[in-house]
């Protein structure tokens, strides 16, 4: 886009009114739900067909793709790569393992726990509700030096919040346990809980990118003079695009505790921060649709790697361990999508606006 045009789309940006028209906010409402229409297409069959680890796989999924989504709110919109949301996914999931694990299990895992929590249990809604509690406050915290930077220096910083994280949660061992797993924590969240907090967070996803904030963000991403000329605030666009990706972040730790039942520091770290930027590369981190697309391909693709790399027989021929192949693989999508399609596979449109393009052309 030439410079006249962006620093016209960006004071059309500027100058919009206030108050959202109600059409507009309708019709990015319904485009979250069009958008959300795979995941629960895709739910329902396994829901009703599939065998119990076929469930679980698409437990862990849906999982991801939460996390996705909200690495898009920030990502997407402000165009700052972030290696630290896994640090609010696990922040959420210790948040209600803490909380919400029955005393007498507490007594084996965390008998020494500081602050009373030891003997303290409370309900999962309210564990979970403290838990992203404790995940804004530490999003707020550390979204007020995120926000005053940018590019590299910001995507540093971010992934120093992560090592310090992850620290804590390896040598508080009173609180956290440690290497070891923390376990006990109450199996509340089945499929279709995850089904419809999934939809929850893409529609959330879709009504920030959508709004005033997230017009105003990605356009001081791509032109910050013009922006900062006509007086939109980038670093308080910044800070409200952190704070909300950290609690969709957050949700999918709380979620994730409450079906697996058990969790440990490994889970929350570099494993799941690689695979996420994946997914989010590989669909397209301008978009929602994009975000749900690199999860559902990568999902299927990565789980039929994992079935070959034990090693496997074709025409009688056994083939040799591929140990490490899956890593291997996600590695090669970040590359080769950032070399031939930067844009990713859903480009920079929504489903819901590629089916009204199909619909109008079809004319």
């Amino acid at each position: 886009m030439a410079r006249s045009e962006m620093s016209q789309a960006i004071e059309d940006t500027a100058l919009a009114p206030v108050a959202r028209p109600g059409g507009a906010l309708v019709r990015s409402l319904v485009g979250g739900l069009v958008t959300s229409l795979p995941v629960l297409v895709i739910g329902l069959l396994i829901l009703n067909f599939a065998p119990t680890y076929y469930t679980f796989l698409a437990l862990g999924a849906f999982v991801n793709l939460i996390v996705v989504v909200g690495l898009q709110v920030f990502m997407g919109n402000s165009n700052i790569a972030n290696l630290g949301h896994s640090a609010f996914v696990g922040l959420g999931a210790y948040g209600v393992a803490i909380l919400s694990t029955p005393l007498a299990m507490k007594k084996l895992s965390i008998p020494n726990a500081p602050f009373g929590f030891a003997t303290l249990e409370l309900d999962p809604v309210t564990s979970a509700l403290l838990a992203l509690l404790a995940v804004g406050i530490l999003a707020l915290v550390s979204g007020k030096v995120i926000s005053r930077l940018s590019g590299v220096a910001a995507t540093i910083v971010s992934l120093a919040l992560l090592i310090i994280v992850h620290s804590v949660f390896l040598n508080w061992t009173d609180l956290f346990k440690g290497n070891q797993a923390f376990f006990g924590i109450p199996k509340v969240v089945g499929l279709p809980w995850m089904m419809v907090m999934s939809v929850f967070a893409i529609v959330l996803a879709r009504l920030f990118k959508d709004s005033r904030w997230g017009l105003q963000l990605r356009a001081s991403a791509q032109s910050p003079q013009a922006a900062a000329a006509l007086g939109i605030d980038a670093r308080r666009l910044r800070l409200i695009s952190w704070v909300l990706s950290a609690l969709i972040c957050g949700l999918a730790g709380v979620l994730y505790a409450y079906f697996a039942g058990t969790i440990s520091p490994k889970l929350f770290y570099f494993q799941m921060i690689f695979m996420t930027l994946a997914m989010l590369i590989l669909g397209g981190m301008a978009t929602v649709t994009g975000a749900m697309t690199g999860v559902i391909v990568l999902s299927v693709g990565l789980e039929f790697i994992r079935s070959i790399e034990s090693g496997v027989t074709i025409a009688g021929i056994q083939l040799p361990q591929l140990l490490g192949l899956s890593g291997v693989a996600l590695g090669v999508v970040i590359v080769l999508c950032m070399a031939f399609r930067p844009s990713g596979i859903s480009g920079r449109y929504e489903l819901d606006e590629l089916l009204s393009r199909f619909f109008r052309h079809a004319k």
